[in-house]
């Protein structure tokens, strides 16, 4: 399934997880958002919500009651059984196209060790079939963390060269079932940040690390990362993304932040482009990266026809091959000073004042119903990405995280990304002014119809659109 033609980048947004460093557009917001749709509504351009899986996994991070609020994803928004009232919900908005991604465990149990779960396959056909019913295109991602028990049992999971062969027989069944009316496919969904959360910092299953990242039971933080991301390159993928400006003014700073870029993009994407991995990263790992066999270079080289980047925001990055560096803020990781991490210490802060916005994740239910911020940051984010367009740039689609509320890993309910706010007793879907705003904007509108909210809410909104 070799593609030799690059045929452009899909963004998907996710708010701002940590920080962003994107600047406020002021008065140039409305008309740079006309030209938004006027440019990219005329060549097919992907405006959607993406929606995590349902089904997740019951890891080490379950087992000790780790998650942030005390929750679990045993219900998540109970979309299994909700999901023609999402899918009216995604309708109701224009949307065009849907990213979602299929368990793992819910389609094939066992992996190749039993059977295809046939009711997992049902529900699938019936999100996709609906969503063309209703004129929305499927982005289908093959795997996003989620894979079944037995496998991590039998041999490690992704440690074990034996996983690859799973995962083929995954996607090969995948493609079997559903490839008739799916067109876009993901493989596999943030490799990078896979690695790093499960086998460096232990906050995603399967949880192994070792010192200085965490005190886990087993694992090596040090190597795993490494054999872990070894890709397969046989379709697209998207990437966990930041960008990164020098913490100070200075050569070593300099290279840290291309060096940081390397560690965290280039790692997943240079040996789908070139076939190798960068540069940067060879330099400092040597005979600890998988290598790659002749066929292997050849299979991946140019083997992609999208690049999916899921664009988090900006972080300073500092030096430690020359400086010393401390941790000291709450956005700053250990073990800077290793190979793993590329010797760059990464921030959100400098001299104690924040790159950016923070990502509204302690806002109360209150400020998330009238989430002015989401709102101005998507304007913002979009008005540079038409600069972007005109000047060359090959984007196809923009994906906003995420359509409601839901359970975010070892966050568990304590973080709020969604347009829609779930209620918790109820579950019921519930628009946020964000909500009304993309609707809006995906109607063509020039700006959001702001009769519907109080004089308090007019007032805020209308704030935005006058700076």
């Amino acid at each position: 399934m070799k593609n030799n033609k690059f045929r452009g980048i899909i963004v998907s947004n996710c708010l701002v997880l940590l920080l962003s460093a994107i600047s406020t557009v002021k008065s140039s917001i409305n008309e740079e958002q006309d030209n938004i749709k006027n440019r990219i509504f005329q060549m097919g351009f992907f405006l959607e919500l993406p929606l995590l899986h349902i089904k997740y996994i019951e890891g080490a991070f379950l087992e000790d009651g780790s998650i942030a609020d005390g929750t679990n994803g045993d219900i998540a928004v109970d979309h299994y059984h909700r999901y023609m009232e999402d899918i009216e919900i995604m309708h109701s908005l224009g949307l065009t196209s849907y990213r979602f991604s299929i368990s793992w465990s819910r389609v094939l149990p066992r992996g190749r060790f039993g059977g295809v779960n046939q009711n997992g396959i049902t529900f699938y056909n019936k999100i996709i079939d609906n969503l063309l019913l209703r004129g929305i295109e499927p982005f289908v991602t093959i795997f996003h963390n989620d894979y079944p028990q037995e496998l991590e049992d039998r041999f490690g999971g992704w440690l074990s060269p034996l996983m690859q062969e799973e995962f083929v027989h995954f996607a090969e069944t995948c493609f079997e079932k559903f490839g008739d009316r799916v067109k876009y496919w993901i493989t596999i969904n943030e490799p990078n940040i896979f690695s790093d959360m499960g086998y460096e910092r232990a906050q995603y299953p399967p949880a192994r690390c070792s010192p200085p990242f965490g005190n886990c039971a087993i694992g090596n933080s040090d190597v795993e990362p490494l054999i872990v991301s070894k890709v397969d390159g046989m379709l697209s993928i998207s990437v966990h993304a930041f960008m990164y400006i020098p913490l100070r003014d200075d050569k070593n700073d300099e290279e840290a932040a291309n060096r940081a870029l390397a560690f965290n993009v280039a790692w997943t994407l240079d040996p789908l482009v070139f076939g190798d991995y960068p540069l940067e990263m060879k330099r400092y790992h040597g005979s600890e990266l998988p290598k790659f066999s002749s066929e292997e270079r050849a299979l991946l080289r140019e083997s992609i026809d999208f690049i999916g980047i899921n664009h988090y925001g900006t972080l300073y990055a500092k030096d430690c091959i020359h400086s010393s560096c401390v941790c000291n803020d709450s956005s700053c990781t250990q073990g800077n000073d290793r190979p793993i991490r590329g010797f760059v210490q990464t921030t959100g802060q400098r001299n104690g004042v924040s790159i950016g916005y923070s990502s509204l994740v302690n806002e109360d239910d209150n400020n998330q119903i009238n989430d002015v911020k989401r709102i101005h940051y998507h304007q913002s984010y979009l008005a540079y990405l038409a600069q972007a367009i005109r000047k060359g740039a090959d984007v196809r689609g923009y994906f906003i995280w995420s359509l409601m509320d839901n359970f975010e890993w070892s966050s568990g309910y304590a973080i709020k990304f969604g347009i829609y706010h779930i209620d918790p007793p109820t579950l019921n879907r519930i628009p946020k002014m964000s909500a009304v705003w993309y609707k809006d904007f995906l109607g063509n509108s020039n700006l959001v119809d702001t009769t519907i909210f109080s004089n308090k809410k007019k007032e805020a909104l209308s704030g935005i659109q006058s700076e």
